[in-house]
């Protein structure tokens, strides 16, 4: 999607600034941790309460989901990174014909990439499922890019993780439904600690 998601690493980049992630196994690792314990645990759970409100022309409700993931992104860069996507694809749902996206386009604090996501798929009639693997995928995809530029890794290594961690999105997708709402949240600190050493990086490719 045209919203600048290459533009942002989520912390990698200073993971492979400090060492911890160094070649094929280590972006492997750090990626696909990241996905279960974090976008399968945050990301996921809520998207799939905003594909209901929106389903149920709850408008409220959707922005207080997506309110609650901002608030739960642990550094400035993640959750300006957030912001700044959902603003993104607002914008380009907009120019598609979906009106209810107008008022989240400009500056509004309460947009994230998620509830403009699950927008469309409400929208779109994609089954709730399907959009979580969809913005799982997205969300792997653009991590392996990442760490083709950073590390840097070959196109087939890049290949070969996207592989692996395609074969692991189902399940993690499925395992998001059954998430109970006070068990929402992140066990990635290391990906914290990498973002927040990020904002001060001295030499940097990427926003976050």
């Amino acid at each position: 999607m045209p919203i600048g998601a290459f533009h942002f690493s989520q912390g990698l980049e200073y993971a492979v600034e400090a060492g911890w992630v160094r070649d094929e196994a280590s972006a492997g690792a750090w990626i696909g941790g990241i996905a279960a314990q974090a976008v399968a645990t945050l990301d996921l759970p809520i998207l799939l309460r905003l594909h209901v409100a929106w389903r149920a022309g709850e408008t409220q409700a959707a922005r207080d989901w997506s309110r609650r993931l901002l608030a739960a992104r642990e550094t400035a860069e993640l959750r300006a990174e957030d912001r700044h996507l959902g603003r993104a694809l607002a914008r380009v749902l907009n120019e598609l014909g979906v009106v209810e996206a107008r008022e989240w386009s400009g500056g509004s604090a309460d947009a994230s990439l998620a509830a403009m996501f699950t927008l469309a798929a409400a929208r779109w009639d994609i089954a709730p499922q399907e959009a979580a693997c969809g913005y799982l995928w997205a969300w792997c995809e653009n991590q392996v890019l990442a760490a083709v530029k950073l590390v840097p890794l070959g196109q087939s290594a890049g290949q070969r993780l996207l592989d692996r961690l395609l074969q692991r999105i189902p399940a993690l997708a499925a395992a998001a439904a059954s998430i109970a709402d006070e068990d929402i949240g992140v066990a990635t600190l290391m990906q914290g600690l990498a973002s927040a050493r990020h904002e001060g990086q001295y030499s940097r490719l990427f926003r976050s």
